[in-house]
């Protein structure tokens, strides 16, 4: 295996505006107790300065929205996911309010989003005030710190340490390097959260109380019943949902695409959902004679206890 990672795009520093992400913004004096019923991490025990990264799984444990989890304020949460099935989601994750005192709603075009690449960023998973907005710290992609910034539609983090021109292509590239793949819309409800490797990056708390999908998401932790993995691959330009063959088994396929970025010269890197059992060198895109994909060490380790 190799111990470096694909490299990163030229001037991957700045800001950016993220289009394709948008905002759930739930409110109202039960948002928090509500949330934390139907996701995978712990909302309840959120610390004043901390985000979380969690998903909204179905009765079977599959994902159906990833999401990065902030309190706005006392009584409102953001949640921040893909933008190309927001929608869909916002309607399923509002079937579950019933008698709860909280308001569901699409704020994306209320807010602005940004990324942000560079020095004096938010730890991973802590939130902080920055240029009239929230900043909240996500993985580093190959040791650069990022984070995603929320404030006022119109408003923007542009400032001398971090200036715009970070080209919104390069801040895909960076999503996969880091390793933690989102749920979008070729690919919702395809996996458990083990098999993004979601356990591993503080995605799934196994402590608190039951929501939606929460037995299989424990057996599979507990029971080492979970086959799949997700690794970061490099070849030519990829797509969420394509799949993966092995030389092993040229009759079925091994994995799945479930996150990927290219670049202009047509190359691409993914997060890639395989077998463990499969022989990772030689991996094949689409089809079982396809490109060959080269594997690449995750940039953190896969936790085997919780």
């Amino acid at each position: 295996m190799n111990t470096l990672t694909p490299p990163l795009p030229a001037n991957f520093h700045g800001a950016c505006q993220l289009v394709h992400l948008g905002v759930i913004e739930v409110s109202g004096s039960d948002a928090v107790s509500f949330l934390h019923s139907q996701l995978t991490h712990d909302l309840a025990l959120l610390e004043a300065d901390g985000i979380r990264f969690c998903s909204f799984c179905n009765a079977k444990g599959r994902m159906q929205a990833t999401f990065m989890a902030c309190v706005a304020q006392p009584s409102v949460v953001w949640l921040v996911c893909r933008r190309d099935f927001l929608a869909a989601v916002l309607k399923r994750l509002s079937l579950f309010v019933l008698r709860a005192k909280a308001r569901l709603r699409d704020a994306s075009d209320d807010l602005s989003i940004w990324g942000l690449v560079g020095e004096g960023l938010p730890a991973p998973w802590k939130k902080q005030d920055r240029m009239g907005g929230t900043a909240m710290g996500l993985y580093p992609a190959a040791g650069k710190a990022r984070a995603l910034w929320l404030a006022p539609a119109g408003q923007s983090p542009v400032s001398t340490s971090h200036p715009a021109g970070l080209d919104p292509a390069a801040w895909l590239w960076g999503e996969v390097i880091s390793g933690v793949a989102d749920v979008q819309a070729a690919t919702t409800e395809a996996f458990v959260p083990q098999m993004l490797n979601h356990e591993s990056i503080d995605g799934v708390s196994f402590k608190k109380g039951c929501y939606p999908g929460q037995e299989v998401v424990a057996r599979s932790q507990f029971r080492g019943t979970l086959k799949r993995r997700a690794y970061i691959v490099s070849g030519p330009a990829m797509q969420a949902g394509q799949a993966v063959y092995t030389d092993g088994d040229a009759a079925q396929e091994c994995g799945t695409i479930a996150q990927a970025a290219s670049d202009d010269s047509g190359g691409g890197v993914a997060l890639a959902c395989l077998l463990t059992a499969v022989d990772q060198d030689r991996l094949h895109l689409a089809r079982p004679d396809g490109p060959l994909l080269r594997l690449w060490p995750l940039p953190y380790p896969l936790r085997e206890d919780i």
